[in-house]
């Protein structure tokens, strides 16, 4: 379900609809339905796995600390994650752009981009608590 994640700039709805996804998934697996209202916690404490959002996050930035790491030469480095596209907008908001995400992430984790440049620190960061881990 994650597959590809990591250059998604994924908007609030579409969060929520992928863990709708997972919980079903995951209800699926032990054998129960919303009828017999078990809580996501316990669903989720039962099958040991984090939630998907932490994921998701977690491999954006990883990725973006990969690119970062990676020779100037590299084709997948001269690409501009803040490419502006030609052309007239469209009405209503603007789309969230990738390096939008990977700002608020980091921000949120407090980490910079010349913590990237060391793997070890970096991974330290971005780890979310996995249960299965």
């Amino acid at each position: 379900m994650l597959y590809g994640t990591e250059c998604w700039a994924v908007k609030h709805q579409h969060v929520h609809k992928m863990g709708v996804v997972e919980m079903r998934m995951l209800r699926w697996m032990c054998g129960h339905t919303r009828k017999d209202k078990i809580r996501n916690e316990d669903i989720r404490d039962k099958v040991g796995v984090a939630e998907i959002v932490g994921k998701l996050s977690k491999n954006q930035l990883w990725w973006f600390g990969h690119v970062q790491r990676r020779p100037t030469d590299v084709s997948v480095k001269r690409c501009d994650y803040g490419t502006e596209v030609q052309g007239r907008r469209g009405r209503g908001r603007s789309m969230k752009t990738l390096e939008e995400t990977l700002r608020k992430d980091s921000e949120y984790l407090d980490l910079t981009e010349d913590m990237t440049q060391d793997r070890a620190q970096c991974r330290s960061k971005i780890h979310i608590a996995d249960p299965t881990q």
